[in-house]
Protein backbone atom coordinates (compact mmCIF):
# COMPACT_ATOMS: atom_id res chain seq x y z
CA UNK A 1 0.00 0.00 0.00
CA UNK A 2 1.09 3.15 -0.72
CA UNK A 3 2.01 6.07 2.27
CA UNK A 4 -1.56 7.98 0.88
CA UNK A 5 -3.60 4.70 1.41
CA UNK A 6 -2.26 3.87 4.69
CA UNK A 7 -2.87 7.04 5.89
CA UNK A 8 -6.44 7.35 4.85
CA UNK A 9 -6.78 3.22 6.14
CA UNK A 10 -5.69 4.59 9.57
CA UNK A 11 -7.07 8.06 10.12
CA UNK A 12 -10.64 5.83 8.92
CA UNK A 13 -10.02 3.48 11.66
CA UNK A 14 -9.30 5.98 14.62
CA UNK A 15 -12.30 7.69 13.30
CA UNK A 16 -14.64 4.84 13.22
CA UNK A 17 -12.56 4.16 17.45
CA UNK A 18 -13.75 7.80 18.61
CA UNK A 19 -17.31 7.30 16.75
CA UNK A 20 -17.79 4.08 18.87
CA UNK A 21 -16.65 5.42 21.58
CA UNK A 22 -19.09 8.62 21.78
CA UNK A 23 -21.83 5.89 20.87
CA UNK A 24 -20.38 3.93 24.19
CA UNK A 25 -19.96 6.55 26.78
CA UNK A 26 -22.70 9.05 25.74
CA UNK A 27 -23.04 11.03 28.60
CA UNK A 28 -20.01 13.61 28.09
CA UNK A 29 -21.96 15.05 25.12
CA UNK A 30 -25.43 14.88 26.06
CA UNK A 31 -23.53 16.43 29.17
CA UNK A 32 -21.93 19.51 26.77
CA UNK A 33 -25.38 19.48 24.78
CA UNK A 34 -27.40 19.95 27.88
CA UNK A 35 -26.15 23.53 28.15
CA UNK A 36 -26.74 25.28 25.08
CA UNK A 37 -30.79 24.16 25.11
CA UNK A 38 -30.94 24.98 28.41
CA UNK A 39 -29.53 28.45 27.93
CA UNK A 40 -32.18 28.13 24.61
CA UNK A 41 -35.05 27.70 26.96
CA UNK A 42 -34.16 30.52 29.56
CA UNK A 43 -33.32 33.25 27.27
CA UNK A 44 -36.75 32.41 25.24
CA UNK A 45 -39.35 31.67 28.33
CA UNK A 46 -37.61 33.36 31.17
CA UNK A 47 -35.81 36.35 29.67
CA UNK A 48 -37.31 36.80 26.01
CA UNK A 49 -39.83 39.65 26.95
CA UNK A 50 -37.44 41.36 28.68
CA UNK A 51 -34.54 41.14 26.44
CA UNK A 52 -36.63 41.74 23.49
CA UNK A 53 -38.49 44.89 25.13
CA UNK A 54 -34.31 46.17 25.41
CA UNK A 55 -34.02 45.49 22.08
CA UNK A 56 -36.04 48.22 20.33
CA UNK A 57 -39.26 46.86 21.09
CA UNK A 58 -39.43 43.95 18.95
CA UNK A 59 -41.49 40.89 20.40
CA UNK A 60 -40.13 37.59 21.71
CA UNK A 61 -40.45 35.80 17.76
CA UNK A 62 -37.59 38.63 16.84
CA UNK A 63 -35.37 37.89 19.57
CA UNK A 64 -35.68 34.14 19.10
CA UNK A 65 -34.33 34.99 15.72
CA UNK A 66 -31.49 36.87 16.98
CA UNK A 67 -30.59 34.39 19.71
CA UNK A 68 -30.50 31.09 17.68
CA UNK A 69 -27.07 32.09 15.90
CA UNK A 70 -25.49 32.94 19.20
CA UNK A 71 -27.01 29.74 20.68
CA UNK A 72 -25.62 27.11 17.65
CA UNK A 73 -21.94 28.42 17.87
CA UNK A 74 -22.26 28.27 21.75
CA UNK A 75 -23.22 24.35 20.55
CA UNK A 76 -19.69 24.09 18.64
CA UNK A 77 -17.75 25.64 21.36
CA UNK A 78 -19.71 23.32 24.06
CA UNK A 79 -18.82 20.23 22.35
CA UNK A 80 -15.43 20.65 21.66
CA UNK A 81 -14.57 20.66 25.22
CA UNK A 82 -15.14 16.93 25.09
CA UNK A 83 -12.27 16.69 22.84
CA UNK A 84 -10.11 18.07 24.92
CA UNK A 85 -11.44 15.68 27.79
CA UNK A 86 -11.13 13.30 25.18
CA UNK A 87 -7.64 13.59 23.77
CA UNK A 88 -6.39 13.61 27.19
CA UNK A 89 -7.86 10.26 28.26
CA UNK A 90 -6.22 9.08 25.38
CA UNK A 91 -2.66 10.11 26.43
CA UNK A 92 -3.31 9.42 30.21
CA UNK A 93 -4.83 6.14 29.81
CA UNK A 94 -1.64 4.87 28.15
CA UNK A 95 -3.42 3.75 24.59
CA UNK A 96 -1.78 6.73 22.48
CA UNK A 97 1.58 4.78 24.00
CA UNK A 98 0.46 1.43 22.56
CA UNK A 99 -0.38 3.56 19.53
CA UNK A 100 3.21 4.49 19.59
CA UNK A 101 4.75 1.18 18.85
CA UNK A 102 2.61 -0.47 16.21
CA UNK A 103 3.26 0.02 12.57
CA UNK A 104 0.35 3.14 12.19
CA UNK A 105 0.17 6.45 10.58
CA UNK A 106 1.05 8.61 13.65
CA UNK A 107 -1.32 11.80 13.01
CA UNK A 108 -3.94 9.17 12.29
CA UNK A 109 -4.19 9.15 15.70
CA UNK A 110 -5.20 13.32 15.72
CA UNK A 111 -6.91 13.14 12.60
CA UNK A 112 -9.36 10.77 14.28
CA UNK A 113 -9.76 12.89 16.59
CA UNK A 114 -10.68 16.13 14.66
CA UNK A 115 -13.05 14.54 12.06
CA UNK A 116 -14.96 12.73 15.36
CA UNK A 117 -15.54 16.17 16.62
CA UNK A 118 -16.64 17.74 13.93
CA UNK A 119 -19.05 15.40 13.56
CA UNK A 120 -20.45 15.48 16.25
CA UNK A 121 -20.11 19.07 16.64
CA UNK A 122 -22.12 19.56 13.07
CA UNK A 123 -24.50 16.48 14.76
CA UNK A 124 -25.40 18.26 18.02
CA UNK A 125 -26.07 21.68 16.25
CA UNK A 126 -28.54 19.44 14.06
CA UNK A 127 -30.21 18.65 17.74
CA UNK A 128 -29.72 22.38 18.53
CA UNK A 129 -31.94 23.72 16.08
CA UNK A 130 -34.55 21.19 16.37
CA UNK A 131 -35.04 22.43 19.20
CA UNK A 132 -35.09 26.20 18.54
CA UNK A 133 -37.24 25.49 15.16
CA UNK A 134 -39.71 23.69 17.86
CA UNK A 135 -39.65 26.73 20.04
CA UNK A 136 -40.47 28.99 16.74
CA UNK A 137 -37.33 29.59 15.52
CA UNK A 138 -37.72 30.41 11.48
CA UNK A 139 -35.26 30.98 8.90
CA UNK A 140 -37.78 32.35 5.90
CA UNK A 141 -35.46 34.53 4.66
CA UNK A 142 -32.31 32.40 4.14
CA UNK A 143 -32.07 31.39 0.38
CA UNK A 144 -30.74 27.70 -0.37
CA UNK A 145 -26.94 28.84 -1.17
CA UNK A 146 -26.95 30.89 2.18
CA UNK A 147 -28.03 27.74 3.97
CA UNK A 148 -24.99 26.28 2.38
CA UNK A 149 -23.27 28.68 3.37
CA UNK A 150 -24.27 28.84 6.69
CA UNK A 151 -23.45 25.07 7.29
CA UNK A 152 -19.97 25.76 5.95
CA UNK A 153 -19.19 28.33 8.43
CA UNK A 154 -20.21 26.22 11.10
CA UNK A 155 -17.91 23.23 9.85
CA UNK A 156 -15.29 25.40 9.55
CA UNK A 157 -15.18 27.27 12.94
CA UNK A 158 -15.95 23.23 14.52
CA UNK A 159 -12.80 22.52 12.78
CA UNK A 160 -10.75 25.53 13.93
CA UNK A 161 -12.49 24.86 17.75
CA UNK A 162 -11.63 21.33 17.73
CA UNK A 163 -8.13 21.85 16.65
CA UNK A 164 -7.43 23.89 19.94
CA UNK A 165 -8.92 21.84 21.48
CA UNK A 166 -6.66 18.66 20.76
CA UNK A 167 -3.78 21.07 21.44
CA UNK A 168 -5.70 21.63 25.12
CA UNK A 169 -6.15 18.27 25.99
CA UNK A 170 -2.27 17.13 24.41
CA UNK A 171 -0.53 19.24 27.31
CA UNK A 172 -3.00 18.68 30.12
CA UNK A 173 -2.10 15.96 32.41
CA UNK A 174 -5.60 14.79 33.24
CA UNK A 175 -9.15 14.93 32.27
CA UNK A 176 -10.40 17.72 34.93
CA UNK A 177 -7.56 19.59 33.60
CA UNK A 178 -8.04 19.58 29.88
CA UNK A 179 -12.20 20.20 31.02
CA UNK A 180 -10.53 23.48 32.62
CA UNK A 181 -8.32 24.08 29.90
CA UNK A 182 -10.88 24.03 27.38
CA UNK A 183 -13.44 26.06 29.50
CA UNK A 184 -12.87 29.62 27.42
CA UNK A 185 -14.43 28.29 24.54
CA UNK A 186 -18.13 27.61 26.25
CA UNK A 187 -17.02 31.32 28.17
CA UNK A 188 -16.17 33.27 25.21
CA UNK A 189 -19.83 33.12 23.67
CA UNK A 190 -21.31 34.45 26.60
CA UNK A 191 -19.73 37.28 26.18
CA UNK A 192 -20.05 37.67 22.55
CA UNK A 193 -22.91 39.73 20.87
CA UNK A 194 -24.96 35.96 20.59
CA UNK A 195 -27.64 37.49 23.43
CA UNK A 196 -27.52 41.05 23.08
CA UNK A 197 -26.23 43.64 19.97
CA UNK A 198 -22.48 44.92 21.02
CA UNK A 199 -23.85 48.32 20.90
CA UNK A 200 -26.33 47.95 23.74
CA UNK A 201 -22.94 46.93 25.50
CA UNK A 202 -21.15 49.52 27.63
CA UNK A 203 -18.34 51.79 26.12
CA UNK A 204 -15.43 49.71 28.03
CA UNK A 205 -17.00 46.54 27.36
CA UNK A 206 -17.80 46.77 23.52
CA UNK A 207 -13.85 45.71 22.60
CA UNK A 208 -14.16 42.61 24.67
CA UNK A 209 -16.91 41.63 22.68
CA UNK A 210 -16.01 42.95 19.36
CA UNK A 211 -12.56 41.66 19.27
CA UNK A 212 -12.76 37.85 19.52
CA UNK A 213 -13.97 34.72 17.11
CA UNK A 214 -17.25 34.28 18.26
CA UNK A 215 -18.85 37.48 17.56
CA UNK A 216 -17.84 37.91 14.02
CA UNK A 217 -18.78 33.88 13.23
CA UNK A 218 -22.17 34.43 15.12
CA UNK A 219 -23.07 37.61 13.02
CA UNK A 220 -22.04 36.13 9.87
CA UNK A 221 -24.39 33.08 10.85
CA UNK A 222 -26.86 35.38 11.91
CA UNK A 223 -27.29 37.05 8.46
CA UNK A 224 -27.10 33.87 6.68
CA UNK A 225 -29.76 32.38 8.65
CA UNK A 226 -31.97 35.62 8.63
CA UNK A 227 -31.30 36.58 5.20
CA UNK A 228 -29.68 39.51 6.08
CA UNK A 229 -26.53 41.06 5.27
CA UNK A 230 -23.00 39.99 6.77
CA UNK A 231 -20.91 43.13 5.68
CA UNK A 232 -17.18 42.67 6.96
CA UNK A 233 -18.08 39.84 8.84
CA UNK A 234 -17.84 37.05 6.95
CA UNK A 235 -13.79 37.74 6.30
CA UNK A 236 -13.77 38.10 10.07
CA UNK A 237 -14.67 35.04 10.83
CA UNK A 238 -12.97 33.32 7.71
CA UNK A 239 -9.73 34.69 9.35
CA UNK A 240 -10.33 33.83 12.47
CA UNK A 241 -10.87 30.05 11.43
CA UNK A 242 -7.99 29.88 9.45
CA UNK A 243 -5.45 31.50 12.31
CA UNK A 244 -7.13 28.91 14.75
CA UNK A 245 -6.80 26.76 12.89
CA UNK A 246 -3.05 26.86 11.80
CA UNK A 247 -2.14 27.51 15.38
CA UNK A 248 -4.79 24.63 16.48
CA UNK A 249 -2.26 22.36 14.31
CA UNK A 250 1.22 23.42 14.64
CA UNK A 251 0.76 23.08 18.27
CA UNK A 252 -1.28 19.68 18.49
CA UNK A 253 1.46 18.17 15.84
CA UNK A 254 4.29 19.48 17.89
CA UNK A 255 3.37 18.66 21.25
CA UNK A 256 2.21 15.09 20.06
CA UNK A 257 5.39 14.48 18.27
CA UNK A 258 7.51 14.70 21.47
CA UNK A 259 8.15 11.48 23.54
CA UNK A 260 6.59 11.19 26.68
CA UNK A 261 8.66 11.81 29.49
Amino acid sequence: MSALSLAVRDSSTMLRRNLLHARRYPSLTLNLLLTPVMMLLLFVYVFGDVMSAGMGGADRAAYIAYLVPGILMMTVGGTVVGTAVSVSNDMTEGIVARFRTMAIHRPSILIGHVTGSVLQCLMSVLLVGAVAVAIGFRSTGATALEWLAAFGLTALVAFALTWIAVGMGLVSPNAEAASNNALPLVVLPLISSAFVPIDSMPGWFRPIAEYQPFTPAIETLRGLLLGTGIGHNGWLAVAWCAGLAVLGHVWSTKTFAKDPK
